[in-house]
């Protein structure tokens, strides 16, 4: 069965005065359909920009290559004006800030309706009645008195739940979210989750959750990519990346993590450093200069993705076969 989504060795590069930006480096991954599948990792790893490459957003000096493929269909190479038919038909895309995506002069309902008259010949009234419908799945209370707000009288839990309606209005076989709650509260963030779900529930869409919140992957996710260094550096399922991460990266990131499931835990264990930068790469493991299990090997070879026990369950580290038992404190403490 061919899969929603391939990316096969994309790698994405932008020029600038200083040299060239290695953003994405040969990220490889699958969606398949009914799946959610999450990105995680620092900022600056290559989370949106892969994203971004998917829906053919990017800047034109950006040097793309490799193969990005919707249900067969090579999507690299295409002109604007054909992503604009598959962009909100095919796959649709949630930003971070609801704001950017909202115009302020235009009613939320006018938006949604938009949205909906772009890919299909109908007619304005019953656009509209689908974007009162859209608010109903969403969560808007009162969605019929809603449909005619401006973005300014909703707040930014009901704003964000205004795009995801728009991201559904045409029943996208993909969705892509990009970190969509990262300005709310944990209530709100609650409330949002769930609008996402009830949207993938009517749509059947697939989900790729691009966000720095491993709390968020772990209960609305089925398989998790981590990336490093515009690369991805472990995947697997969630069950394998949160009991047995075989990256000091990932047990890195699970380490600084609270849990209130357990008492008397240690206080929280940084990882130590920045990301490097992208524009001179060092040679070797890009993790290295953070790395306590850091030897000769890694200044010397990069890693690759790796099976462990599990086929499915990949890591790029030379000596992840010692990190089957380990755990944050025994890596980083």
């Amino acid at each position: 069965m061919t899969a929603l989504l391939e990316v096969d060795d994309l790698t994405v590069a932008f020029p600038t005065e200083d040299g060239v930006v290695q953003a994405v480096r040969g990220v490889s991954y699958q969606v398949n359909r009914g799946d959610a599948v999450g990105i995680v990792g620092e900022s600056g790893s290559g989370k949106s920009v892969t994203s971004m490459a998917v829906m053919g957003l990017l800047p034109r000096s950006a040097r793309i290559t490799g193969s990005i493929r919707l249900m067969g269909e090579e999507l690299l190479g295409r002109s604007d004006a054909e992503m604009s038919k598959i962009r909100g038909s095919k796959v649709a895309m949630i930003f971070q800030d609801p704001l950017t995506s909202l115009n302020p002069v235009y009613t939320v309902g006018t938006q949604i309706a938009e949205a909906v008259l772009a890919h299909k010949d109908v007619p304005k009234s019953r656009a509209m009645k689908r974007a009162v419908e859209l608010l109903d799945i969403v969560g808007i209370p009162n969605p019929s008195l809603r449909v005619n707000s401006y973005p300014h009288e909703l707040s930014g839990g009901m704003r964000q739940r205004i795009v995801i309606a728009i991201a559904m209005a045409n029943d996208p076989d993909l969705i892509i979210a990009d970190e969509p709650t990262t300005a709310l509260d944990v209530t709100v963030q609650a409330q949002v989750l769930e609008a996402l779900e009830a949207a993938r529930k009517a749509t059947g869409a697939a989900l790729v959750l691009i966000t720095h919140d491993l709390g968020v992957i772990a209960g609305h996710t089925d398989r998790v990519n981590v990336m490093y260094a515009g690369k991805l550096v472990e995947t697997g399922s969630v069950d394998e990346i949160f009991y047995e991460p075989r990256m000091p990266y990932t047990l890195g990131l699970l380490g600084s993590l609270p849990r209130i499931d357990e008492s008397g835990r240690p206080r929280l264990i940084p990882i130590t450093g920045s990301p490097p930068s992208l524009l001179n790469l060092p040679s070797g493991c890009p993790f290295l200069p953070r790395c306590p299990k850091a030897r000769d090997r890694c200044a010397e070879v990069e890693p690759e993705l790796t099976a462990t026990t599990n086929p499915r369950h990949l890591a790029a580290c030379h000596f992840h076969t010692e990190l089957a038992t380990a755990t944050a404190e025994e890596v980083f403490a």
